[in-house]
């Protein structure tokens, strides 16, 4: 499967996981910080916002924390059901996802995890998915943070990368800690482990 199609298949996943939602799970706490599980969902819609629109609100914000929380507070009035056609109108990709398809993949497998987490609804990620996640972290998450001068070994699928003190824990969990997401610490084991709970903060 080509990185874009991979793509549009994590984000028709989530879509599809964000159907089965109740009104209470859209207003629960996410593993973003600030963010609720709605403002996540409007997030990842990144491919349904037309591209000059998008440009025009990044020269304004001029970081992109500023640029993403702009979007999610665009996004803060609208029902679930226009929410959901928001989402879905951003699975195919577009401009960025043409631009970007790898690292957009990765980043819409953290997010879906940043919504079920919290929620207790976890999901068997398809094996070429995470194989292909874990090899292509999102830059956006500044991967090389966390990873730097460690080993990361899967335990669940055949993945290793990096040299020096491990980190040990499911492909699902290492893609997790790659993003810079403390909720999965206590899911690892290894040497390096303190030295990544360092640098999480």
């Amino acid at each position: 499967m080509k990185p874009k199609d991979m793509l549009a298949a994590e984000r028709a996943s989530l879509a599809e996981f964000l159907y089965t939602l109740s009104d209470e799970d859209w207003l629960a706490p996410s593993l973003c910080d600030g963010w609720r599980v709605r403002d996540v969902a409007a997030h990842m819609a990144l491919d349904a916002i037309p591209l000059g629109v998008y440009l025009g609100a990044a020269a304004r914000a001029r970081s992109i924390d500023k640029l993403n929380n702009h979007f999610v507070h665009e996004a803060s009035e609208m029902s679930i059901p226009d929410l959901l056609h928001h989402v879905e109108s951003g699975i195919r990709p577009g401009p960025w996802g043409h631009l970007m398809p790898s690292a957009l993949h990765t980043d819409a497998m953290v997010h879906q995890q940043d919504i079920r987490r919290p929620l207790g609804r976890p999901r068997l990620i398809p094996e070429d998915r995470l194989h292909y996640a874990l090899a292509h972290p999102d830059f956006g998450a500044n991967p090389r943070r966390y990873t730097k001068g460690l080993r990361f070994v899967a335990t669940d699928v055949d993945w290793a990368r990096g040299s020096g003190p491990e980190v040990r824990g499911a492909g699902e969990a290492l893609v997790l800690a790659m993003a810079g997401r403390p909720a999965v610490l206590s899911e690892l084991e290894g040497d390096g482990v303190p030295t990544l709970a360092a640098r999480m903060g």
